[in-house]
């Protein structure tokens, strides 16, 4: 009698072994759970009174006081000045240092400023390091061994049980692991923030050649730093945070030589000289303590999601879109929005022709489908251009051309060089308050991610993206269109002449194939 084997065709066999597999993948994970939380340490950050006390405290103290309630905001645009910020602020810190990130990757600078940590715990600053485990490929020896530091911790955010590859925790943990931690700060001495759309990588901070992201960060000091202090310490203590050494086998006190031999031979990597410049030519700290930074001082809110949203338990009303919609909903005369992953669904074009409707110009500047890289998510966008487009509102969608010099002519406003990936997340309410954090507008960020940002009231700095808009955006963007039959052209601005595309620009016919194909696919909710 003929086996099933051998009456099924070869490249059919998979369809009996493929539930076996999972069958046993589904009993190995449960042989493998989360680790308990009960005695899991409890810390905190600083008090005000402890905080005034270290250097940062004693030079911020006097311009604190003298604009009560008030904080002050200075923007990064600079990807390689940004990274030195980090660096610098790490350098700075006394007493502690809260890191909270959505990815850090394996790479220079990711080594780089895991050595600025570790060189900081040394000199006995307590270093809480907060991640979300989606973004830690490869990161297992050198956080275990950071670990190991009597004044560092490590927590990871909704973690996956098995180590590698974590891809098989999707298939029988998809509910929990489908919902990250996209949050990013940097706090030194609950005195200084940076909050933004930056991870800790090198395509982040300048130093690949492959896909750059413009990007946007603020420093903050005053009142809205111990906000996010306080938001720190709810993450770190949420029911989603699992200390490292339960994860993995601790590592050995003595190991810790091995972080400091990779961050010097990082530092004499080639690639390294413009970072190790960057960071000596910067007066951000020194500014700081001197009290010479021009603040922009202003009402500043720290918005942000409950960690508990990380398992599925807020209400639609408590989520961080609610508090960002009500922001939008405030606009009367102009809102200019940049979102690299912009998948406005069917609620979002509903409220941006909303306000076209009452007179309001909307702008939206995202990633052309040669810039993006995420394609399924330039799908979820796309399907949503005609109808936008048809309310009102002007597209504009971000070239890509390679990483030239970040010249002058090469830029696009306060978003770094046009020649690269969007990644900055903010919008412009009538030239008189802005957003800028980790939201993007897509169905992710709304219900399934973390996400976190400030609200500023200054019209110094939200007027730059209302002129960016107006100025610098048009000459590195395509702008979409629609011309009488309804169909979509985009318009360049090419050696001071317009070149008109009835296509994609600079999208293979197999790409513009692919993206057709999603768009009618069942996926919007999980882009």
């Amino acid at each position: 009698m003929p086996s099933l084997y051998s009456i099924l065709p070869m490249k059919y066999t998979y369809l009996l072994i493929l539930p076996v597999v999972v069958a046993l993948l589904v009993v190995v994970t449960r042989h493998h759970n989360l680790p308990s939380l009960a005695g899991r340490s409890q810390s905190h950050a600083l008090t005000s009174q402890e905080a005034s006390a270290t250097a940062l405290g004693r030079a911020l103290t006097p311009q604190t006081e003298s604009h009560p309630g008030q904080s002050g905001i200075t923007p990064l645009t600079d990807a390689q000045a940004s990274f030195a910020a980090r660096i610098l602020l790490a350098r700075a810190a006394q007493r502690t240092l809260d890191v909270q990130y959505y990815i850090w990757r394996n790479d220079l600078t990711g080594t780089l400023l895991l050595n600025a940590l570790y060189q900081a715990a040394q000199r006995g600053v307590r270093v809480r390091l907060l991640l979300d485990d989606n973004g830690t490929s490869g990161m297992d020896e050198k956080l275990a061994l950071l670990d190991a530091h009597p004044n560092i911790e490590v927590r990871l955010f909704n973690p996956f049980v098995i180590r590698s590859p974590k891809m098989i925790g999707y298939l029988v943990d998809f509910s929990r692991l489908n919902r990250r931690m996209h949050n990013k700060s940097f706090t030194a001495d609950n005195q200084v923030s940076i909050v933004g759309g930056r991870n800790i990588g090198d395509e982040y901070f300048g130093a690949t050649d492959g896909v750059l992201f413009s990007d946007l960060d603020v420093v903050g000091v005053g009142a809205v730093v111990p906000d996010v202090s306080r938001d720190f310490d709810r993450y770190w203590a949420s029911q989603s945070a699992y200390p490292l050494d339960g994860l993995m086998p601790a590592k050995k006190a003595e190991d810790l030589q091995k972080l400091n031999q990779a961050g010097k031979q990082a530092e004499m990597n080639p690639k390294a000289a413009k970072f190790m410049a960057a960071i000596s030519h910067s007066q951000l700290v020194r500014d700081i303590v001197n009290n010479q930074l021009g603040w922009h001082w202003s009402q500043v809110a720290m918005i942000s999601d409950d960690p508990a949203k990380g398992l599925g338990q807020v209400k639609d009303e408590d989520l961080m879109l609610s508090r960002l919609s009500k922001v939008l909903d405030a606009a009367r005369q102009r809102l200019d929005l940049v979102s690299p992953y912009f998948v406005p669904t069917t609620a979002g074009v509903k409220a941006l022709s909303a306000l076209a409707a009452r007179g309001v110009k909307v702008r939206v500047l995202t990633n052309a489908l040669e810039a993006t890289d995420v394609t399924a998510v330039h799908a979820g966008y796309a399907k949503r251009r005609q109808a936008l487009l048809k309310a009102g509102i002007q597209l504009f969608e971000m070239q890509y051309r390679g990483n030239g010099e970040d010249t002058p002519e090469n830029q696009a406003g306060p978003f770094g060089s046009s020649g690269s990936s969007l990644h900055a997340k903010t919008f412009s309410v009538d030239g008189k308050k802005l957003f800028v954090g980790s939201f993007n507008f897509d169905p992710r960020s709304a219900s399934l991610n973390t996400e976190m940002g400030f609200v500023i009231d200054t019209a110094m700095i939200a007027q730059q993206i209302q002129a960016a808009f107006d100025h610098k955006i048009p000459a590195n963007a395509y702008e979409v269109r629609l011309d009488p039959s309804g169909h979509l052209y985009w318009l360049e601005l090419r050696g001071g002449r317009v070149v008109k595309h009835t296509s994609e620009p600079n999208a293979s016919w197999p790409t513009r194939l692919w993206v057709a194909l999603l768009e009618r696919l069942p996926i919007e909710w999980l882009l």
